[in-house]
């Protein structure tokens, strides 16, 4: 099966003509936005755009996830391609004359473009399939920022054949036009705690009469600190953020009881693993020295996002040949995102795709966040391209 005379010129035309549909479909999404496990309008006009296209889809994979697949014209290898569909739960503060319907929600990290991107690339790929040696599988994935759609997703086999994952995000620090990869581990893994610290309450007036929570969670949370300073290697990233700390409500009474949310990133596996065995040590000298009980809940939520070192010189290649010398090497975050768990099963690439508008410093998770929707058209073209050239 022979490619286009000219790929390059044949995905950009296709692109810049998709560009006022995308830009319309990714509006209607904002002014619609729909948090974890709920996104049955975002999966119902995913669906309709795929059957538009002739494209099977199944609807429902991971509770409100869509998946579509494109059957290249001979035998070859699976390539899926997964957008994240979930919006946050912030009220919109734009102005937009699309923004958010729906009192204190907004896609304020750009799963609305993402979705609409993916849209997009399906149609270029859906016109390529006859030049394709192998299968595209679209994931539209739900439950992003709670970090359990692709789990749910891959619980169902949505990996099932695939031979290998792309994902992308968009990324406001970067203009429109620019794309950038980081080799190795890209995002950090994800986990949350919740320490309970157990004492016991009385008169503040007599504090020796009592076992006071609020100073040994005080204590822990400083201690805690010490675990990336004093314990982890300095050239091996982590943090250990206490981000809620909830007790007591009167000024005179010392409470039973102190609760510490937060949350651990990491870039190595070893490195978590140390980290929470830290974590749970402290807390036990907490309760043997300041006579408190602690009860601690770690949950891992999802691994460091690894970046395979062939598919990041084979995309490297693919944008570069579609779009010219527009990718850089960045660096890695220690945010996290369970793509990652895509990318520990089979061999993966997330893409970065600059989204930022001249003029704005815009923020991902901010209540002002607005995107340039020219990264529509620009993440379609990398995308079909890497695809192509996957299963050329």
């Amino acid at each position: 099966m022979d490619l286009p005379n000219d790929p390059q010129a044949a995905i950009a035309r296709q692109a810049a003509a998709l560009q006022p549909a995308l830009v319309a479909i990714r509006r209607d999404l904002h002014a619609h936005p729909e948090l974890a496990f709920t996104e049955t309008r975002t999966a119902g006009v995913v669906a309709a755009a795929l059957t538009r296209l002739g494209i099977p889809n199944v609807t429902g994979v991971g509770v409100t996830g869509v998946v579509g697949t494109i059957q290249g014209g001979a035998p070859g290898p699976t390539v899926a391609i997964r957008a994240d569909m979930d919006a946050l739960p912030i009220a919109e503060q734009t102005g937009l004359p699309f923004a958010s319907t729906y009192a204190g929600l907004m896609h304020a990290c750009g799963h609305d473009i993402h979705t609409t991107t993916l849209i997009g690339v399906a149609e270029v790929l859906q016109s390529l399939a006859p030049q394709l040696r192998g299968t595209v599988k679209l994931i539209f994935q739900p439950a992003e920022e709670t970090a359990g759609g692709a789990a749910a997703m891959m619980a169902e086999g949505v990996l099932d054949g695939v031979d290998m994952a792309v994902g992308f995000h968009n990324h406001p620090d970067m203009p429109v036009g620019a794309f950038a990869y980081v080799r190795g581990a890209s995002l950090a893994s994800v986990d949350f705690f919740e320490i309970t610290v157990h004492g016991k309450s009385g008169h503040a007036a007599y504090p020796h009469n009592t076992v006071d929570p609020v100073l040994a969670a005080a204590t822990l949370v400083v201690q805690l600190q010490t675990i990336v300073s004093r314990e982890v290697g300095p050239t091996r990233p982590a943090v250990v953020t206490v981000g809620a700390i909830q007790g007591g409500n009167a000024h005179n009474i010392i409470p039973d009881s102190v609760v510490l949310k937060g949350t651990v990133r990491t870039l190595h596996p070893q490195v978590r693993d140390q980290v929470e065995a830290a974590v749970r040590r402290l807390c036990a000298g907490i309760a043997e020295g300041m006579r408190v009980r602690v009860d601690v809940q770690y949950h891992r939520l999802c691994p460091p996002l690894v970046n395979n070192d062939g598919m990041v010189d084979r995309g490297i290649a693919s944008i570069r040949a579609q779009m010219g010398e527009v990718v850089t090497e960045g660096e890695p975050s220690l945010g996290g995102e369970d793509f990652a768990m895509m990318t520990e099963a089979v061999p993966g690439l997330q893409i970065r795709i600059g989204s930022g508008a001249p003029g704005r410093e815009d923020k991902l998770h901010n209540s002002d966040y607005q995107p340039d929707e020219r990264c529509l058209a620009q993440g379609v073209q990398a995308l079909s391209r890497i695809a192509l050239d996957l299963l050329s």
